[in-house]
């Protein structure tokens, strides 16, 4: 079985605009991405969904990599999201992640026209090679249109040597052992639908990837510290304090609780960019019940040991 690069909570950093102007708040982002590996998270992953990726100009996307992984300055791993409609476009910001010292890149196929198999292949294959990086495949069928199934990705890691890890976003819980199974451990699997992290810890992930620490880092990094000691009960208790609130921050759009959560907090990150809109007042106030309930979180606390490597 192959050690992967990423393991623990893989946290995911919003990207901040100006409330006045709707332009990058790079100061902004340098503080977000400080607390998050202040608070232990184990790795750091910007560009994703949750970073509004799709709504940034190329300059803008750059300077978010290029911030936060120098803002990470190598203290954790970080893992780049470097989708794009094309894959000239994934390769560039390919190849910018790696430029600027990531760890990994994760690559959702982001795509208008449904592909191929072949179409896919080539894809990963030529970002994949551009990079030199170890690569993730982001299997997200609920924003991306593209169901990419245990049995694909297995086939795909079988010809893209550095394809060594999976983000399995689908919701079904199966999937986490089965990619492990299928691929006889080659792949590491990561979980990146919040409400199942314990399941997908128990069967068998990595990582857990999620924009939860952003807002609530401590509740996080107990919950992978009970989960990697076998503590069950513990865990059991701790995920049961956390559901609601992770329900609630997918339910709603992560861009938008997310920032929402941070205005409360007093580490404003401005809003989300047109089309999403900020998190209406009533859902607001339901956010601000839920972090209350988790008040023993607070914000960047204790630090959660780094998961071993071995």
């Amino acid at each position: 079985m192959t050690t992967p690069p990423l393991k623990g909570i893989i946290a995911y950093p919003v990207t901040p605009f100006d409330p006045a102007t709707g332009e990058l708040d790079l100061p902004a982002l340098r503080r977000l991405t400080d607390e998050l590996v202040d608070a232990g998270s184990h790795a750091v992953a910007p560009l994703g969904s949750t970073g509004e990726s799709a709504y940034l100009r190329d300059p803008e996307w750059d300077a978010v990599c290029e911030t936060t992984l120098q803002t990470v300055a190598g203290r954790v791993p970080t893992l780049v999201g470097v989708s794009h409609w094309s894959t000239e476009g994934t390769v560039r910001r390919a190849r910018a992640a790696a430029r600027h010292g990531a760890t990994a890149i994760m690559v959702l196929p982001q795509v208008y026209w449904k592909l191929t198999d072949a179409e896919l292949e080539r894809h990963f294959a030529t970002v994949a090679d551009a990079a030199d990086l170890p690569v993730m495949l982001y299997n997200n069928p609920g924003t991306s249109g593209v169901d990419l199934t245990p049995e694909t990705v297995t086939a795909l890691a079988r010809s893209i040597p550095n394809l060594t890890m999976v983000k399995e976003s689908s919701g079904d819980a199966t999937r986490f052992r089965a990619v492990l199974d299928l691929s006889e451990g080659a792949l590491s699997v990561y979980n990146g639908s919040n409400p199942l992290a314990l399941e997908a810890f128990r069967s068998g992930a990595a990582g857990w990837c999620t924009a939860a620490p952003c807002l609530v880092p401590r509740a996080c990094l107990d919950l992978y510290d009970a989960a990697l000691h076998g503590e069950d009960g513990r865990a059991d208790a701790l995920l049961a304090e956390l559901l609601p609130f992770l329900r609630f921050i997918v339910g709603h759009g992560l861009p938008r609780t997310v920032k929402a959560g941070l205005e409360l907090l007093g580490r404003s990150a401005g809003h989300p960019r047109t089309p999403l809109l900020p998190l209406p007042e009533q859902e607001t106030e339901r956010l601000r019940e839920l972090l209350e309930q988790l008040g023993s979180y607070p914000g960047p606390k204790a630090v959660v040991p780094a998961p071993p490597t071995g």
